[in-house]
């Protein structure tokens, strides 16, 4: 196959069938700002709500007239009309799930083992492509070959069974998995085989690290933190973790699995998985989280997985953003005769927070809220309705220890109002705690001579 990446841009699409495979070939084509035509009978009403022109009826050689690339996405007799139309029109046919009647093919230029890996940066730099080649090459594992058997056979059982297209991924996924669950189960030998083996004590299997972060400075990774990163074989990191110093810190393999709002993810179930099965396989994995592993991090849910599949867990504390983000702020969470405690929470989950604030007396104690800058307006409406003051002194702190740290303070019934940089994590802060910050970050050369024997460099959080 000859690999190409075409611009169609303004150029006439037309997409033949109008069901639940044709809906999922727009999404690529209307990023590309294709001109796209839809063609069927039966149109579905995801499909009609689509920036694209719908023609309810049957295909029609003329259809084809003006166009500059075709999807056949309808059943094998129609998609072999569309093939003969498009042939006499010199048109490349996509026919999804159809090769016989297709021309065009899309996927993913490394070649290994019947898999085509293609690359492209729209022309502009041919050389980064070739280093992006070699490190493809270089990463895709040895049993491609292997993986496209076990993908081609099941593709074969699933479409005789019917299998819809999007339901197919995730069973794909498991399929792989299997392969390497089936060889280390043969390869792990019995519990009283490895007590009696001196060579099994802790070499031949692998190990999970659960390692906290911190707010996102590298600098604050604890000592015990870096030193697993540097002996580690593979990194599980979170979305917020400076990468630049991860790949200073270990030669590892590290992939990004971490989950932000309003962003696709990687299932937590998922995650599990990959470190039990890498562990099974004998490697060192490091889960590389945000703040602390147990603190809201979802650390004490993939201990649990840990535990039962059977493999070693070394938990290494990380520095709380909790506590860390105010703090950096120059808010104390809590301050001798102002507040006594305080109380984390996590913002996404409205009931939960709800239900900890009927058990906790109105402005008694400083409230740090996780995960909570999108519903900041909602969240601030909760506390108010539990009995705080709209007076109540807030804050927001935004990636903190981090060179675009941002911070707002203001009253509780602004918050909602403060329009903190839409693509940083953040915290809120809610307490008379945060009136501090204006004495604490306040110039030194404003400070009264004697008042403070130390010298304090606060940075843009001051």
């Amino acid at each position: 196959m000859f690999p190409a990446f075409l611009h169609l841009r303004s150029r006439r699409v037309v997409v033949v069938g109008g069901g639940p495979v044709a809906a999922s070939k727009l999404d690529a084509l209307l990023a590309v700002g294709a001109d796209i035509t839809v063609i069927a009978p039966d149109v579905r009403a995801e499909i009609e709500e689509r920036p694209v022109t719908v023609v309810r009826r049957g295909f029609e050689a003329s259809d084809l007239d003006g166009a500059w690339w075709v999807v056949a996405a309808a059943p094998p007799e129609v998609n072999r009309q569309v093939l003969e139309a498009a042939d006499a029109r010199r048109i490349f046919v996509n026919a999804v799930d159809d090769p016989a009647h297709a021309t065009a093919y899309l996927g993913g230029v490394v070649r290994r083992h019947g898999v085509t890996v293609a690359i492209s940066t729209n022309g502009r730099a041919p050389a980064l492509a070739g280093l992006l080649r070699e490190a493809l090459d270089a990463w895709l594992p040895g049993e491609l070959d292997e993986w496209l058997l076990a993908a081609d056979e099941a593709r074969r059982e699933w479409k005789a069974q019917g299998v819809a297209m999007e339901a197919r991924r995730p069973r794909l996924l498991e399929t792989l998995n299997r392969l390497y669950d089936d060889r280390a189960e043969s390869r792990v030998p019995s519990r009283e085989s490895r007590a009696q083996s001196p060579e099994a004590k802790g070499h031949s299997s692998g190990s999970v690290a659960l390692v906290g972060a911190g707010p996102g400075d590298p600098g604050l990774w604890t000592v015990r933190a870096v030193r697993v990163l540097k002996d580690a074989d593979l990194v599980l990191y979170d979305a917020l973790v400076d990468v630049k110093a991860l790949r200073r810190a270990t030669k590892a393999q590290c992939f990004c699995v971490g989950k932000r709002a309003r962003r696709d993810s990687v299932p937590q179930d998922t995650i599990n998985r990959l470190m039990i099965r890498a562990a099974k396989q004998g490697k060192r994995v490091v889960r590389l989280k945000g703040g602390d592993p147990f603190v809201f991090g979802r650390g004490g849910e993939e201990a649990l997985a840990l535990a039962m599949a059977g493999i070693a867990c070394e938990i290494v504390p990380g520095v709380t953003t909790a506590v860390a983000a105010p703090e950096l702020a120059g808010i104390p969470v809590t301050h001798r005769g102002i507040a006594s405690g305080f109380l984390v929470l996590a913002g996404h989950t409205s009931e939960a927070v709800d239900n900890t604030l009927q058990s906790v007396r109105p402005n008694s104690v400083s409230v740090v809220i996780l995960m909570s800058i999108g519903a900041r307006a909602d969240l601030a409406s909760r506390l108010m309705a539990h009995g705080w003051s709209p007076d109540t002194p807030a804050a927001i702190v935004c990636a903190a220890s981090t060179p675009d740290a941002w911070t707002w303070t203001g009253a509780l019934a602004r918050l909602g109002a403060a329009t903190p940089p839409s693509d940083l994590a953040g915290v809120l802060v809610v307490g008379e705690v945060v009136r501090l910050r204006d004495v604490i970050c306040q110039p030194i050369s404003s400070a009264t001579p004697g008042e403070s024997g130390n010298e304090v460099n606060y940075g843009r959080n001051g």
